[in-house]
């Protein structure tokens, strides 16, 4: 049987804020849409049935992590990711320059070979081309591939960053050409330039003349603040086209993806929720809650009584912290589910608003509060 062609088409707007519907042959995507992380081919701390129930469309893997450990080959052998860690669910992978930047601690950039990094693991030697990182992700037969780019280190010096955007687009043109005609798998190019409107704007037209399935705003959440990425955002949400989904790669908070629908992005991954919640940090619709904090000892309610999906009402605040307390790893699993449903629930309410023209007044609403 053919498989389904990669499509997206809109639904609904409420000023640039969307509703679409992303078409893989492994399922539908409602957006806008949140994307827990899975970076070694599990979401940490939650089985893919529990992340299943929480109404989450789309999971990432990460070909950096993916590549050194297990490696793709061992991942290809059983027939990709999806076979490898039970999950139906369809997968964007990214490319791996993101932590190549972030974790290697000895890298360098060729504009031919591309990334050679050492291993964070053991010290290895990897070279990260664009065709190797799209074979990678073919391998890993991820429903979504993200081509490979260079992310700077945040920096105010404009040389330094349109020098990483030209070679961003060298690359771009060579992972599409890597990626070849593979009509059942989107492929996202990925928009560089820093905080610097002309190189944002350079990027995307250059990106829109390639074509591409989708287009990624790359080289945020690196430290600036969200009014810097807000302004980003403006500056080129009247030029993204308007057939093709938008996502904003690593964010992040609530607030951050309320500002950013705002402005028209459709897709948002963050390892936020799942690190929060290992670590003790819960979102609720009231705002966020510690729950290692002592005044929970005797606070027999839930986290969040707003919260309906899944059962997790049933453990009371004064439980949690007493398994945070005592470094139990069930706290660690309920508080990372208890996120991933509440921002899956956020979602919701948002595409809801959306759809019945008040995302505004949601906006306003949650802006401060979450």
């Amino acid at each position: 049987m053919a498989l389904e062609k990669f499509a997206f088409r809109v639904l609904k707007t409420d000023k640039y804020a969307r509703c679409g519907l992303i078409k893989t042959p492994r399922g539908e995507i409602n957006t806008p849409v949140f994307m827990p992380v899975g970076t070694q081919a599990t979401v940490k701390a939650c089985k893919i049935e529990d992340i299943k129930k929480t109404g989450t469309e789309i999971i990432l893997g990460n070909t950096y992590h993916l590549m050194i450990r297990p490696g793709v080959e061992r991942i290809k052998r059983v027939g990709g990711l999806h076979k490898f860690m039970n999950c139906d669910l369809p997968i964007l992978t990214d490319s791996g320059g993101f932590q190549v930047m972030s974790l290697s601690k000895l890298n360098k950039i060729d504009r031919e070979k591309g990334a050679i990094f050492n291993s964070h693991v053991d010290g290895k030697k990897f070279y990260l081309s664009p065709e190797e990182s799209i074979r990678v992700q073919l391998g890993l037969n991820s429903d979504i591939v993200m081509i490979m780019d260079e992310c700077p280190q945040k920096t105010n010096n404009y040389e330094i960053i349109k020098k990483s955007m030209e070679l961003s687009l060298y690359w771009a043109e060579r992972s599409k050409k890597a990626f070849g005609n593979n009509l059942h798998k989107g492929l996202f190019g990925i928009i560089q330039g820093g905080l610097f409107k002309d190189l944002r704007t350079q990027s995307l037209k250059e990106l829109i003349k390639i074509n591409f399935d989708g287009y990624a705003i790359g080289g945020l959440a690196v430290g600036e603040s969200q009014n810097e990425m807000f302004k980003v955002l403006d500056d080129l949400k009247d030029q993204l086209p308007k057939s093709k989904p938008h996502y904003l790669m690593g964010v992040g908070t609530p607030a951050d993806i309320l500002g950013a629908v705002k402005r028209g992005v459709d897709m948002f991954d963050c390892v936020l929720p799942t690190r929060s919640g290992r670590t003790g940090l819960a979102f609720t619709w009231k705002g966020r809650v510690n729950i290692k904090n002592n005044k929970y000892q005797n606070d027999d309610s839930p986290l969040d009584r707003n919260c309906k999906n899944l059962n997790l009402n049933k453990y009371s605040k004064n439980y949690l912290n007493h398994l945070f307390n005592t470094n139990e790893i069930l706290g660690s699993m309920l508080l990372t589910l208890h996120n991933i449903n509440f921002y899956q629930e956020f979602m919701l309410e948002i595409r809801k608003n959306i759809k019945n023209g008040t995302f505004d007044v949601f906006h306003d609403e949650y802006i401060d509060k979450l």
